[in-house]
């Protein structure tokens, strides 16, 4: 059966790079729309992410809050009442304040400053995002880190000793994080008092607070518990608020729209066209197929044979695309679009490959079957 398939597809040459080629194009551009889509789903999420959810598996924020990019000032007195909570181990305060900084060239740039308290530093940066420096860098006077991929952002050098000013004041690059990003502007990390000196944020409020929960407890059940104690507040576990803030963002920008419809659109044109193509090719073939029939091949025989053909295109299809797809991420992963395909994902683009590869090819095995052997034998 499958010599008897690699015949066929060699027939056409011609065809059968065709076909190869569609399949290629679709699921690159269906992976290339993935990636970018994991990227800004990253972004999104990073002031979460790039936390340190090991220390802080709760973040209490206002209670209207879905979205951990729009954090709204809390009392600082709710990180003392939270450690009333049975189950919980400790709390921390967090500040997101907005803040400008200037380089020695004089350029300004938007960003924002994420203080937590030391040695800590639970709002981060993670400790596998740090490129140079260590967490105990940022208890330095003036000490802030800076992101490696935001120097082609600035077009300004953002290593260890480079000395900037934030809201007029001078501050010091003591850590340099790497693709610990966010959707909300570039972050520069410090120490939670350093970030309201900074960014003139009120010495008796926090955006958030971060709590760690006693071993063996549940995160859900201590959730529920500051819920059902505190008003006007709501505790989210770390993963379910970043995960709420990807989904509000995505939909409220209609992001997901947009690349869920070119993906769509993908599939449908890739379908189509690999269809269309090996129903022209089974045309070019009739007298083959009719001979295979009339020296006793079965109609199931003919379907299993023109389905074995589509299986080879689209396991040749799919690893030229993985193959571009891999090239495509390691190139602009040195422009800092960084994002990874999952085994899931993987999967998903094999499943749509087969999809388009054999579904199109039903518009050809429909027309094989109405061949009838006799139709070798006139002229």
């Amino acid at each position: 059966m499958w010599r008897v398939a690699i015949q066929f597809i060699r027939y056409d040459k011609a065809k059968s790079i065709g076909i190869v080629i569609g399949i290629v194009i679709s699921i690159f551009l269906i992976g290339q729309q993935l990636g970018i889509l994991g990227f800004l789903t990253g972004l999104m999420g990073g002031l979460v992410e790039n936390s340190r959810q090991e220390v802080g598996q709760i973040w209490v924020v206002d209670n209207i809050t879905s979205n951990a990019n729009e954090l709204s000032p809390l009392d600082e007195r709710l990180v003392r009442e939270l450690r009333s909570v049975p189950g919980v181990q400790a709390t921390y305060g967090l500040v997101a304040a907005n803040a400008s900084v200037k380089f020695a060239s004089g350029k300004t740039a938007p960003i924002l400053l994420i203080g937590s308290e030391a040695p800590v530093f639970v709002g981060g940066p993670r400790l596998d995002r740090i490129r140079a420096g260590s967490l105990a860098d940022l208890s330095a006077d003036g000490a802030v880190s800076a992101e490696y991929y935001d120097e082609s952002t600035f077009g300004q050098p953002l290593a260890v000793g480079t000395r900037v000013e934030i809201g007029g004041k001078e501050a010091t690059i003591r850590l340099q994080t790497q693709n610990a990003r966010g959707f909300a502007g570039s972050f520069f990390y410090t120490s939670i008092s350093k970030a309201r000196w900074y960014g003139n944020f009120p010495a008796n409020k926090v955006s958030a607070v971060a709590v760690q929960v006693q071993p063996g407890q549940s995160v859900a059940e201590v959730c529920a518990r500051i819920n059902g104690r505190f008003q006007g507040v709501r505790a989210w576990d770390a993963q379910e608020l970043k995960n709420t803030t990807i989904a509000f963002i995505t939909i409220s920008s209609n992001i997901g729209t947009s690349v869920g419809s070119l993906v769509v659109f993908a599939i449908i044109s890739g379908f189509f066209i690999i269809g269309l193509t090996l129903y022209s090719a089974a045309l070019d073939r009739m007298r083959d197929y009719g001979t295979l029939k009339a020296i006793g091949a079965t109609d199931t025989y003919v379907r299993k044979l023109i389905l074995t053909q589509a299986v080879l295109f689209a396991g040749l299809g799919f690893l030229l695309a993985w193959a571009l797809l891999e090239a495509f991420r390691s190139g602009v992963a040195n422009a800092g679009l960084v994002f990874s395909y999952s085994p899931a994902q993987l999967l998903g683009l094999l499943g749509i490959t087969l999809f388009i590869s054999v579904g199109g090819s039903l518009f050809a095995i429909r027309k094989i079957n109405s061949v009838e052997p006799a139709s070798v034998f006139r002229g």
